[in-house]
């Protein structure tokens, strides 16, 4: 009878246990244990012993074959270098490669994979962009000026000098990687880890470029034309492609990625694409009505204020907001009016409010008086 643990018990979890949560308890076991980490003397069986439990486990026919036959389907039916040769790791680089080394090569012989750093894309770059609410309202065409790294003209980005070429690393042997095996009782344990010589290239340049000092790249600034459609609010990102940092040895540049920034208007404010305001009328104005003139984003209109209107009274004027980005037409402009009370009366001033008043509590407001209605005399006297 079998003397191994169980499987599931290894890795923690129940037997219903999902193909994520499996991944999820064995990325955390693999990390503690793994023994270029833990030095502890039993840290490499434990990391064998959970790496044979999730190997079986990850596998559909091989779990199937362990749930109906516990230990024995497995070891009749499998070696042990059968479970770990067909065991697929994918996705675990975190914890066989940039941690510990770069990968995890095999359990059993067969020497490691060899390869070379490859290539890497450039960096995206983020530049922060201001700009007015009528450019943001209107759409705006404008250049900003963006440092970055470009590839070498001198060199074509090779990083050695014109007319020299780089040369295999003695080190690694052009691999870019450096393999180390140590002898288990399942066999050899190959660890792969980045040639120090060559940094994982491969090649030594003997003969640097002497523009780029042999890193195949230059600091420039550069100016890029962008494009800020109508509507644009802050936040918005707008992707122009290609523009990011150089690749290296040849690899396509990164992104750059400008973020819009809406400066604050002194007149408008912004609330999606609607527009708000506020203007000021006086008391007479907001008492017999009045044609008042509203700036707005594409010039001034006229504006029916009626009678009776109370401060802080909002009216809108349709399709005077922002453009909309997803769609056509745009968004209101709602103007909140602020009745402003007269200050430094005249006199006459004072003495025809006091009429008005006076009128008014008698509920008389339409009497006249040598021919002109009280409201025609405070409207004429403060001048609207």
């Amino acid at each position: 009878m079998s003397t191994k643990r169980d499987y599931y018990e290894i890795l923690g979890v129940s037997k219903e246990a999902s193909e994520s949560e499996l991944k999820k308890a064995y990325r955390k076991l693999a990390m503690k244990f793994h023994p270029d980490k833990n030095k502890e003397p039993d840290a490499e069986e434990k990391f064998k012993e959970i790496s044979e439990a999730y190997a079986v486990l990850s596998d559909s026919d091989k779990r199937a074959q362990y749930d109906r036959f516990g230990h024995e389907g497995i070891d009749n039916r499998y070696s042990t270098e059968d479970i770990f040769r067909t065991a697929d790791f994918g996705g675990f680089e975190d914890i066989f490669g940039g941690m510990f080394g770069d990968v995890f090569d095999v359990f059993f012989g067969g020497g490691g994979r060899r390869r070379r750093s490859r290539p890497a894309k450039g960096s995206d770059l983020r530049y922060d962009l201001s700009i007015s609410l009528k450019d943001a309202a209107f759409g705006t065409d404008t250049t900003i000026n963006v440092p970055r790294s470009e590839t070498c003209d001198v060199c074509g980005g090779s990083g050695a000098k014109p007319g020299t070429n780089p040369v295999t690393c003695k080190t690694c042997h052009g691999s870019g990687q450096i393999s180390q095996a140590r002898a288990t009782p399942f066999g050899r344990f190959v660890t792969t880890n980045t040639c120090s010589t060559c940094q994982g290239k491969g090649q030594i340049i003997e003969s640097p470029c002497l523009s780029c000092r042999g890193t195949g790249k230059l600091k420039k600034v550069r100016k890029i034309s962008v494009k800020v459609p109508p509507g644009a609010d802050t936040g918005m990102r707008l992707r122009v492609s290609g523009e990011g940092e150089a690749g290296s040895q040849g690899s396509p540049s990164g992104d750059l990625y400008v973020v819009i920034h809406v400066q604050p208007h002194n007149l408008f404010e912004r609330i999606g694409d609607d527009i708000v305001c506020e203007i000021p009328i006086n008391f007479t104005q907001a008492a017999l009505g009045a044609e008042v003139m509203v700036q707005t984003l594409y010039g001034k209109v006229k504006m029916h204020v009626p009678e009776g209107t109370q401060t802080h009274s909002v009216f809108r004027l349709k399709g005077k907001g922002m453009p909309h980005m997803h769609g056509h037409g745009k968004g209101d402009q709602h103007v909140r009016v602020i009745v402003k009370t007269p200050t430094n009366l005249m006199p006459e001033q004072k003495r025809l409010l006091k009429e008005l008043e006076s009128q008014s509590s008698a509920d008389k407001p339409h009497s006249k008086k040598n021919g002109r209605g009280i409201f025609e005399k405070v409207k004429s006297a403060f001048d609207v």
